[in-house]
């Protein structure tokens, strides 16, 4: 390289690094507009967690030719450091990592010629699958294809620079580049003057196309090439559902209408979208024909983030971080259906089943920024489905869905010997009825089984009664924040008023809410799923079971439970207890199971748009030709029962609880 070329190259690579650094500034400047959230507690168990995630691309993996991504990943950072040295060299001619000693540097110059391999044929294999075999989910853009070439460009490149090297003679370790070597067999034939211009072609080639990269990432879907890693690093150790709390004074706005009310963390998650269109595959509403694509709404936060974000710079108060302009000032705003704004009825059609996030591999929380958008529908806007105004003035009025008078919510124990904690003071278990156990006839059916389930194990437990109320979990993922505030704080006074510490549920809705969204009021119970307690009550012995008669029974695996709070093997181990065999397996189960449609405070709304969730579901179901659907909540209970009856399948199918199942065979 000459003096004159090293000089050029050295003003280039100074502007390259320059603007680059500029792009990244201005991108993460915004992020710092976000509202204030600690994401910086267990550092070691957030680099573990970086690691197995980012690293090793755990939920990447999983997928579909997530072997070709991971491949690629490590390519890129073999290919970092080998390109570390090309710029430094390109300004310095004589440097090189040899000072590394032989042996180390001779492996270094192995792992980048076989990871450029790997690398060109990962893109070919790219190439291919989104021209052939592209799915639904994978968007066949532009931008895709163009960073496929300037990645495939730049492999080329090093193989034909080192390939002319070999051919000129220079000193290259053949046997550590052997890529490189097999190339350079191509290049006998051409003349040596030519080989060194052909060398110097691709040289440049490399180091234009590598700086014109490096500044087209800002700008691309690719963006998360530079936030992936971190993002995974800053990911909730919670499932991320239980939304923070929010403190009424007055002055005060409630929900997220602009987008700089987000957090700095949900700002960050707008840049770091893969676009893979994993969420959008597993989202139920999508895969119903309703107007939410998990995808888009992560999209569309991120324009809005940008097009916004230099207004906000211009117009806040330098010493007050809370503070966001009006709405007059912001170019766009958050929710309206443009193409830089969210939908109202995309917002609306959210079931909060967490699908999506399980399935985003740099854990991107989808949901929490919905609910944050519905408590500016509901408490700010007044808009929401006229459905919802009886369900919340019945909550409210009478802390149960129905409106039905709180003095019935004992009416199931007429015929029993159920006590209350008043009467039984110092009972070791407080079992949490919930609404639909108190009030729905059906699930009243399960309730008194599982009351047949504790007595036979001889246990000291009572339930409120009358003095129950509704925990709040459809008021929460609703976004009427206000009652749900109000339902928690006297809940929780009515546990500490009869010294509860221990809690049955056989909601997952409400074991969820309790267990998780409770503690943000410095309550910390043990809270017990029914499904939990049967299958210990089974392993201790305290209860014996013969055979059940519910002929092939096959289980679904409910939202709240299972991708919330990771219960999956003690519904299973019950049903296997209770029938002596396994329960089938829907296609879709597991972390991976196709929520009901009942979450999210769907289960007081109509689906007006596309196919109904239950029913999709309930098809699934059939098509293991069941005698028995097995479930663990009230929702699902409802939803499957609904869809038999679609289907004119309720003569030969049946859907029973766990508890249900259980009390059968005892």
């Amino acid at each position: 390289m000459t003096t004159l070329e090293s000089l050029i190259f050295a003003v280039l690579l100074l502007c390259g690094i320059g603007f680059f650094l500029k792009n990244v500034f201005r991108l993460f400047s915004n992020v710092c507009l976000g509202q204030w959230e600690n994401r910086f507690d267990r550092l070691w168990s957030r680099l573990k967690d970086m690691f197995v995630f980012a690293f090793l691309q755990l939920r990447v993996v999983s997928e579909k030719f997530g072997i070709n991504h991971l491949l690629l990943f490590w390519g890129f950072m073999v290919l970092l450091l080998v390109n570390t040295q090309f710029f430094i060299s390109g300004v310095f001619p004589r440097f090189s990592f040899e000072f590394l000693g032989d042996i180390p540097y001779r492996i270094l110059l192995l792992m980048a010629d076989i990871m450029s391999l790997v690398v060109l044929a990962c893109v070919v294999i790219a190439v291919f699958r989104r021209v052939f075999f592209r799915p639904p989910h994978i968007e066949a853009s532009l931008d895709a294809f163009f960073i496929l070439f300037l990645v495939a460009s730049l492999m080329t490149a090093y193989f034909g620079m080192h390939a002319c090297e070999f051919r000129m003679g220079e000193e290259l370790p053949a046997a550590w580049m052997p890529v490189s070597a097999a190339f350079a067999k191509m290049a006998a034939g051409i003349s040596l003057e030519s080989a060194h211009r052909y060398a110097r072609i691709f040289w440049w080639i490399h180091a234009l196309v590598l700086l014109f990269f490096l500044n087209y990432l800002p700008y691309s879907k690719h963006l998360h090439i530079l936030t992936a890693i971190p993002n995974c690093f800053f990911r909730s150790f919670s499932f991320v559902s239980t939304v923070p709390r929010l403190i009424f004074k007055k002055g005060n706005t409630f929900g997220i209408s602009k987008v700089v009310q987000f957090t700095w963390k949900d700002l960050f998650d707008f840049l770091s979208c893969t676009e893979c269109g994993r969420c959008q595959a597993a989202c139920p509403a999508h895969n119903t024909g309703k107007p939410l694509n998990p995808r888009l709404v992560i999209r569309e936060g991120k324009l809005n983030l940008l097009a916004n974000g230099s207004v906000v710079r211009a117009t806040r108060p330098a010493d007050t971080l809370a503070s966001a302009p009006p709405d007059a000032l912001m170019k766009i705003p958050l929710i309206n259906g443009r193409e830089e704004s969210v939908a109202v009825d995309a917002i609306w059609a959210c079931t909060t089943c967490g699908a999506c996030m399980v399935k985003c591999p740099v854990f991107i929380e989808h949901v929490p920024k919905l609910i944050g958008m519905r408590r500016h529908l509901v408490m700010e806007k007044a808009q929401f489905a006229e459905e919802l105004i009886a369900f919340f003035e019945n909550t409210e009025q009478r802390s149960n869905p129905w409106g039905i008078a709180p003095t019935d919510r004992a009416k199931w124990t007429q015929d029993l010997a159920v006590k209350t904690l008043a009467d039984s003071p110092g009972a070791e278990y407080l079992l949490y009825v919930g609404c639909a156990g108190s009030f729905d006839s059906r699930n009243r059916q399960v309730v008194t089984a599982l009351t047949t389930i504790l007595n036979a194990a001889q246990l000291s437990w009572g339930i409120l009664g009358t003095e129950e109320k509704c925990c709040g979990d459809s008021l929460r993922r609703l976004g009427n924040e206000y009652v749900f505030d109000r339902l928690a704080r006297e809940n929780i006074a009515l546990f500490k008023k009869h010294g509860v510490k221990k809690i049955i549920t056989y909601c997952p809705h409400c074991f969820s809410t309790l267990k998780n969204d409770y503690r943000q009021y410095g309550a910390d119970y043990e809270v017990i799923h029914h499904s939990q307690f049967i299958n210990s009550l089974l392993e201790q012995g305290r209860i014996k079971l013969g055979n059940g008669t519910n002929g092939k029974t096959v289980i679904h695996d409910s939202c709240y439970l299972g991708r919330y709070n990771n219960i999956y093997n003690e519904p299973r181990a019950i049903i296997n207890a209770a029938t002596g065999s396994a329960p089938l397996e829907m296609k879709r189960c597991g972390e991976e199971s196709f929520c009901c449609g009942a979450g999210g405070g769907r289960m007081w709304m109509e689906e007006l748009i596309g196919k109904r969730i239950y029913l999709e579901r309930t098809q699934e179901a059939l098509r293991t030709d069941p005698s028995t659907i097995a479930v663990a909540c009230p929702y699902c209970m409802t939803m499957f029962e609904d869809g038999l009856k679609d289907e004119k399948a309720q003569d030969r199918v049946k859907v029973k609880d766990i508890a249900e199942i259980v009390a059968e065979a005892m």
